[in-house]
């Protein structure tokens, strides 16, 4: 059974006070709201003094407990899974609800859904703590796990049978925004339709692989850019409201069968290397023995024989036509943290800077970074 997404939380003092003064307000006593007013100002410049007291040491040793310390969660509390927005937020909860209303029962405990219109709204719910479980991609896969404390427990698998997808751009077939030529000669004169920053294969691994290597920058050489889903940017090009569009080879085939006169007016102009499959990650906070049955559930899912199956096959080829999950761990988001680590040094690269020394204080982070995400990947205790 799928429960709404419930968001709560305790009141500070000050809250608590501007409450009681509403109240006062309500009985028309004007001298006591005045003094609760007072008692509201007075506590926050006691508290901004005490803050200053404690002194610029104490609050950098309080920040990384703060940031570490996550609550337990509660034995009967919903377990909260964010989706990526594939197509649109409906689309993506619709096709997912049938396979959490499964998962729920094999958790024995209730399963909320948080579906969102943007990887941006889906990256603050989990920075917010509002996510417990998600399926992500390589990138916000990666950060989850290096930054809010969740583990990798399966990976998607595809029909095709290959380890990945690739990342495409896709224009119109006909004539003049049609070739590469063109695409690379005056970058200025065309439109593009991108993904989010955080898109692997709509930001990311064009930018690293094609448009950077060309001395192409995405987010400044284009005459005018969409930002949206991969459905989005491709209908874009199609409907001649951009020029070029990035996406990937999973989605341009699911569009393809729901856009089909659309997806005739476009071609693919370039590929990029294999990227690997999406993630499903859980919080550490949850125990193993919980993280096990997810685990074991997805693993399971769409394999049995029979009329149970086929129906757990057709559930599973809505999720973007995948063939399954496969057990994984934090190990299998190394092509991930490449892949962010090569992006950033080619920015640095090409970026402009004040001296070489900068550029190079700016690498060594780069490294530094790079050099702490795998160690955190390599980490498979419990």
């Amino acid at each position: 059974m799928l429960d709404p997404l419930v968001r709560s939380g305790p009141m500070s003092p000050c809250q608590k006070m501007q409450a009681s003064l509403r109240s006062v307000r309500k009985a028309s006593g004007a001298p006591d709201a005045f003094r609760a007013s007072r008692r509201c100002a007075r506590f926050w410049r006691a508290a901004a003094v005490v803050r200053r007291g404690a002194g610029l040491l104490t609050l950098l040793a309080v920040l990384p407990l703060m940031a570490a310390a996550q609550p337990a969660p509660q034995l009967d509390a919903p377990v909260r899974f964010g989706i990526l927005p594939l197509g649109g937020a409906f689309e993506s909860r619709s096709d997912w609800d049938p396979l959490l209303a499964e998962l729920s029962r094999a958790i024995a405990r209730p399963v909320s859904v948080l579906s969102v219109n943007s990887y941006e709204a889906l990256e603050q719910a989990i920075q917010r703590d509002e996510v417990d479980m998600a399926f992500l991609s390589g990138k916000m896969a990666l950060d989850a796990v290096t930054q809010r404390r969740m583990k990798v427990v399966a990976q998607v698998v595809r029909h095709d049978g290959l380890p990945g997808y690739r990342a495409l751009l896709l224009t119109r077939k006909t004539p003049p925004f049609n070739t590469k030529k063109s695409l690379l000669a005056e970058p200025e004169r065309w439109r593009l339709a991108r993904g989010e920053r955080q898109s692997v294969s709509g930001f990311i691994v064009p930018q690293l692989q094609f448009f950077l290597p060309n001395h192409i920058a995405m987010e400044t050489r284009f005459l005018s850019e969409i930002v949206g889903t991969h459905q989005t940017t491709a209908l874009a090009v199609a409907n001649s409201e951009a020029d070029v569009a990035t996406n990937n080879t999973a989605d341009f085939e699911r569009f393809k069968l729901r856009f089909p006169a659309e997806a005739q007016r476009l071609q693919v102009l370039w590929e990029s290397e294999l990227i690997p499959h999406a993630q499903i990650v859980v919080r550490r906070e949850y125990s193993p023995e919980l993280r096990s049955r997810v685990q074991t559930f997805l693993v399971g899912y769409g394999r049995a024989k029979g009329p149970r199956g086929d129906g757990e096959r057709l559930v599973l080829k809505s999720l973007h036509d995948l063939a399954g999950f496969v057990a994984a761990d934090n190990s299998s988001l190394q092509p991930a943290a490449k892949l962010a680590y090569q992006l950033a040094r080619q920015n640095a690269m090409t970026a402009q800077w004040v001296n070489d020394a900068a550029r190079q204080a700016r690498l060594q982070r780069i490294e530094t970074s790079y050099a702490e995400q795998v160690t955190v990947l390599r980490d498979l205790s419990p």
